[in-house]
């Protein structure tokens, strides 16, 4: 899914690293429509729905089939793979290993314990990495 989303390098980069984005990269990247503070949010979602509400149902209706006409074939494949790569990875030994820790130390540690290494001081400032 993420490839869909942001691209190959971006994808490639959220996956290899676990690094977190802000709002304002995360919508640089694609991942959000928009980034507005958290003050602003919730007058931004209404002008959105309004702007939304005044198209005819049906319109949108079809607009939105084409769409999604356009990825559901891709993405069902990416899906598919996602979920095989998945059960993989949860009974590999990296993965038992990391619930072990999370059951333990609770997910966050388990987080820090995977996505630490190479999060060097250099690393955080140059990708802003916030984990």
């Amino acid at each position: 899914m993420w490839a869909h989303r942001v691209g190959m390098e971006k994808a490639k980069r959220m996956l290899f690293t676990g690094d977190l984005v802000d709002g304002k990269e995360a919508a640089a990247m694609g991942l959000v429509l928009k980034s507005v503070p958290a003050a602003e949010l919730e007058g931004a979602v209404r002008q959105m729905t309004d702007r939304i509400a005044a198209i005819p149902v049906n319109q949108l209706w079809m607009q939105k089939q084409m769409i999604n006409s356009t990825f559901e074939a891709q993405v069902a494949a990416s899906q598919r793979l996602a979920t095989v790569f998945d059960g993989i990875t949860r009974n590999s030994p990296e993965g038992v290993a990391f619930q072990g820790l999370a059951a333990e130390k609770g997910f966050k540690a388990a987080v820090a314990a995977r996505d630490e290494p190479g999060r060097t001081p250099a690393y955080r400032k140059l990708w802003k990495s916030s984990l």
